[in-house]
C-alpha cells in the first residue's frame, strides 16, 4: 500500500539537498556560535519590546476581567453567569456554558494568578505552534532549532492579533493550539481520538466548529462525528451542572448581538464588518450572504485540492482563514487564526526557487507587516472614499491568503497505509534528503482604553 507522509510545511519536502544560507550551516553550534545566536535573540527581543512599548495599545486584560468577574459572580451565588456586566462597561460573558465550567478555577484563584496564567498559557501555546511549523524548516536548512523558534517568537510578538490577544486576555491562541494539536497528534496519526480537541475547542467557543466542516469536506467522517459528539457531550455536561445558565445562553444570550459590540466597528475585520461599514445604518444582508457564499466556494475548491494532493496542513490553514472571513464578528485578536497560513506561506516561499520564491516571501512579508501595522485604526470613523479600502485592509489580507496560499503535493512513500501523518517529524528522512544531521470581581475598573485619544472610537470594545 502507498501512503502519504506529512504534508509540505510540517515535516518539510524531500526534494533533494539545499544549500544552507551562510552562517547557518555546519555541525551543531559550539559555545561561540551559541553566544552570538543568544545576542541576536536578545537584540530582536529588545526591538520587539520597544515596538510594543511605543506602538501597542494596552487593554489591561479587559476580556479576562470579564471572564473573571462573571465566573466569580456566578460561583458565589450572585446570579447567572450571563447576568454579569463588567463595571463601567456594557460587556458580559458571551461564551457557551461549558466555557464557564472550564474557567471555574478562576473562582478560587486571585486575580494576579489568573492573569499570569493566561499570559503564560498564550506564550507557551505560541512557542509550541511555532516549533511545530518551523522545526522541519530548521531541519531542512540546517538551522539551529531553538534559535529559529526564538527568532520567530520575537518577530511574531509584534503581530497585532497576537499582541491584542495578550493585551485583552483572550483565549484565541489556546483554541488554535487545540485545533492544531488535534491535527498533529490525532488526525495525522489516524488515531480514533481525531476530532476530540476540535470538539472541545468548539464547546468553549463556537467559531472553531468550522473545522468540523473541514473534516466533512475532506471525508474524515469518523473524526467529524467524534468532534460533534465531543461538543455535544461537553454541552450536555454544562446543561446538567448549570441548567439555568445553559437555557439562558441557548435561548437568549447567543442571539443577542448587542452583547458583542457594533458590527461596523473598525476592529470587526470580517465580511460582515466590511458590509456593515459600507452602510452602517442599514447594512445589506444580501451582499453579506453573497460574499460569504463566494468565500465558502473558494475555500471548498481549494480544500478539495488539498485533499487530492495530500496537503492537509494547507487545508487546515485555509479553514482558519475562512473562519475569520465568514464569522459575523472577527475582532482583530481573532485574526491569530491566520497565523498558520502565514507560517506556511513563509515555509513554501523558502522552498520555492527563483522568482516564485521572491513573490511568496514578499507576499508573506507584506501581509505580516500589514497585520502588524494598526493601519486600519486611522480610519476608525472614515468608511467612505479611500476609507472603504483602508478600513478593510485586514479583511483584504484574509481574502488574499484564502486565494493564494500555495497547495503542494505530499511526498509518497511505500511504507504502509494511512493518511498524511502530521504527527510524525521524520527527521531521519529529512536529513537524508537534505544533507542535514539529525477571589471576586475586579472592582473599580474603568472602561477599556481601546484607542489612543486621537481616535474617536466611542468606547467600543475591539
Amino acid at each position: 500500500m502507498v501512503s502519504r507522509q506529512a504534508p509540505p510545511g510540517w515535516s518539510g519536502p524531500s526534494a533533494g539537498p539545499r544549500q544552507a544560507p551562510p552562517g547557518w550551516s555546519g555541525p551543531s553550534a559550539g559555545p561561540r556560535r551559541t553566544a552570538v545566536q543568544l545576542l541576536v535573540v536578545l537584540a530582536l527581543a529588545a526591538g520587539a519590546w520597544l515596538f510594543l512599548w511605543y506602538f501597542a495599545v494596552r487593554h489591561g486584560s479587559f476580556d479576562l476581567k470579564v471572564y473573571y468577574g462573571a465566573v466569580n459572580y456566578w460561583a458565589h451565588g450572585n446570579g447567572e453567569v450571563y447576568d454579569y456586566v463588567k463595571p463601567f462597561s456594557k460587556y458580559g460573558f458571551t461564551y457557551p456554558p461549558f466555557a464557564a465550567l472550564a474557567m471555574a478555577p478562576m473562582a478560587i484563584l486571585p486575580w494576579w494568578a489568573v492573569n499570569a496564567l493566561a499570559v503564560a498559557g498564550t506564550a507557551v501555546a505560541t512557542v509550541v505552534i511555532l516549533n511545530w511549523f518551523l522545526r522541519p524548516v530548521a531541519a531542512r536548512y540546517g538551522w539551529t532549532r531553538w534559535f529559529t523558534v526564538a527568532v520567530a517568537a520575537t518577530i511574531v510578538a509584534v503581530f497585532e492579533p497576537l499582541r491584542e490577544t495578550v493585551s485583552f486576555g483572550q483565549v484565541n491562541m489556546l483554541l488554535l493550539f487545540l485545533v492544531l494539536a488535534d491535527v498533529r497528534l490525532f488526525l495525522g496519526r489516524g488515531s480514533r481520538l481525531g476530532g476530540v480537541a476540535i470538539g472541545l475547542a468548539t464547546a468553549v467557543k463556537l467559531t472553531p466548529g468550522i473545522f468540523v466542516l473541514y473534516l466533512l469536506l475532506t471525508r474524515r467522517f469518523r473524526a467529524a462525528a467524534t468532534a460533534l459528539a465531543t461538543t455535544a457531550t461537553a454541552t450536555v455536561l454544562a446543561m446538567l451542572v448549570a441548567p439555568d445558565a445553559s437555557r439562558e445562553f441557548w435561548t437568549s444570550a447567543l442571539w443577542d448581538t448587542d452583547r458583542v459590540g457594533t458590527l461596523s466597528f473598525i476592529s470587526n475585520q470580517s465580511l460582515e464588518g466590511f458590509v456593515a461599514r459600507l452602510h452602517p445604518a442599514n447594512p445589506s444582508s444580501v451582499l453579506w450572504a453573497g460574499l460569504v457564499l463566494v468565500a465558502v466556494a473558494v475555500w471548498a475548491l481549494r480544500v478539495r485540492a488539498t485533499a487530492r494532493s495530500g496537503d492537509d496542513l494547507a487545508g487546515v490553514a485555509l479553514t482558519g482563514v475562512l473562519g475569520c472571513l465568514v464569522s459575523p464578528v472577527t475582532w482583530v485578536h481573532h485574526l491569530v487564526w491566520t497565523l498558520p497560513a502565514l507560517l506556511l506561506l513563509f515555509d513554501r516561499g523558502l522552498a520555492a526557487g527563483g522568482r516564485l520564491r521572491q513573490v511568496r516571501l514578499g507576499l508573506c512579508g507584506a501581509l505580516f507587516a500589514l497585520l502588524s501595522s494598526r493601519l486600519i485604526w486611522g480610519y476608525a470613523d472614515h468608511f467612505t472614499g479611500i476609507g472603504v479600502l483602508m478600513s478593510n485592509l485586514y479583511v483584504l489580507a484574509s481574502a488574499v491568503l484564502l486565494c493564494t496560499l500555495p497547495i503542494e503535493p505530499a511526498p509518497v512513500s511505500g511504507e504502509g497505509p494511512g493518511v498524511a501523518d502530521l504527527g510524525q517529524l521524520n527527521e531521519g528522512a529529512v536529513g537524508a534528503a537534505d544533507g542535514v544531521g539529525g477571589g471576586g470581581a475586579v472592582e473599580g475598573e474603568a472602561g477599556p482604553l481601546v484607542e489612543p485619544p486621537r481616535l474617536v472610537v466611542r468606547g467600543e470594545h475591539p
